[in-house]
């Protein structure tokens, strides 16, 4: 009993003791740790997106320009070809039959061009001398000169001849990447048929369109050296990034606005070293408009909204926040805000958890 008295006596004595400690010590809360940036100041270049997409530079049909059987496909679809290079072969021997043809026909036209201009020398030379006819003489020259027009035909002939020949070699007008092709080894081609298609794609066309308010506004920031459309001014962006970034140049603005749409067209030269770009592929072109120097910029999503308009939480050397009104400009790189007024440069405001603080709150800053 006496253990259980004593036990008792000394919780009552902490009890008060604290109670008493309690009226001579204010408990002081803990600053919350809430993170802040650095309102930094530089200098940016503002673009507008398009919706746009790329064309090979240069692509061709191969179109089969005589008929008969395939007897080669000389490349491996998809993979680069040289100019130059044969793709397809098409039955040559029954046109090398024609060349040869030609050629003979050509000889005895030649042969006798000789004999008609011989015999017409010597009509001519004795013409005067009465010991021909005229009429001998007449049928003479016009041999002469229908022995000549033959010569004419029958070297047009082999020409054609050629000619038909050298399309049963289906040559790459270009370098680049060929599809492939519907047709085999023994197929019969009729003339006039697509064998493949051919894309130069180590330069790439992106088209894309932008309003007359847009271009004008271009125009006269070109003209006020708020911009400039260097080599490699307009970047491209893809609905999935790819391993490499793309950028280009524009080198044509459409003559004319399409009164239906109220649009310019606008091409976008763009290199293509790795092959990744494809003809046919949708892209974002990136347009340069105006260039601004020495803005200041916070992020976009430490900025509140309320019926005043928009805000955010600056904090001062005292670490105390204070909610600042101030009026905002474009939105770079997709998550800095320029801020036209009410922060100045290096000032820190908080980024995140905006919904945590008030104003006049004293917060320990965490950058």
């Amino acid at each position: 009993m006496n253990n259980r008295f004593l036990l008792a006596s000394l919780l009552a004595t902490a009890i008060l003791v604290g109670c008493n400690n309690n009226d001579q010590t204010a408990v002081t809360p803990t600053a919350p740790n809430i993170t802040v940036a650095t309102a930094i100041q530089d200098s940016v270049t503002l673009y507008a997106s398009y919706p746009g997409y790329l064309e090979a530079k240069s692509y061709i049909n191969l179109i089969a320009r005589v008929a008969g059987f395939q007897e080669a496909s000389n490349y491996v679809a998809g993979q680069r070809v040289a100019k130059g290079d044969t793709l397809f072969v098409i039955e040559p021997s029954r046109y090398k039959d024609a060349v040869e043809q030609a050629e003979a026909t050509l000889a005895t036209c030649k042969a006798q061009l000789y004999y008609a201009e011989n015999n017409y020398r010597r009509m001519k030379d004795v013409a005067n001398t009465n010991a021909i006819s005229e009429i001998d003489y007449i049928k003479s020259e016009a041999a002469y000169y229908e022995a000549e027009a033959a010569v004419m035909n029958a070297e047009a002939a082999l020409r054609s001849a050629r000619t038909y020949l050298s399309y049963c070699y289906v040559i790459a007008p270009f370098s680049g990447r060929p599809t492939a092709s519907n047709f085999g080894e023994g197929d019969y081609i009729n003339a006039n048929t697509t064998l493949a298609t051919v894309y130069q794609d180590d330069q790439m066309y992106a088209y894309f369109s932008i309003d007359d308010a847009q271009y004008m506004r271009l125009i006269q920031n070109l003209k006020n050296n708020k911009t400039t459309l260097r080599h490699d001014a307009v970047k491209l962006t893809f609905s999935e990034a790819l391993p490499h970034e793309y950028s280009g140049y524009i080198d044509y603005i459409a003559p004319n606005v399409d009164l239906t749409t109220g649009t310019l067209r606008v091409r976008v030269v763009v290199d293509n070293p790795y092959s990744e770009l494809k003809h046919g592929m949708y892209a974002t072109v990136h347009m340069p408009y105006s260039r601004s120097e020495k803005v200041v910029m916070v992020r976009d999503a430490s900025i509140g909204t309320d019926q005043v308009g928009k805000y955010v939480y600056v904090v001062n050397d005292s670490n105390r926040v204070e909610m600042r009104h101030i009026e905002i400009g474009e939105l770079y790189n997709d998550s800095l805000r320029i801020v036209e007024s009410g922060v100045n440069p290096g000032e820190k405001y908080v980024s995140l958890a905006l919904q945590k603080v008030h104003e006049g709150m004293v917060i320990n800053p965490v950058e």
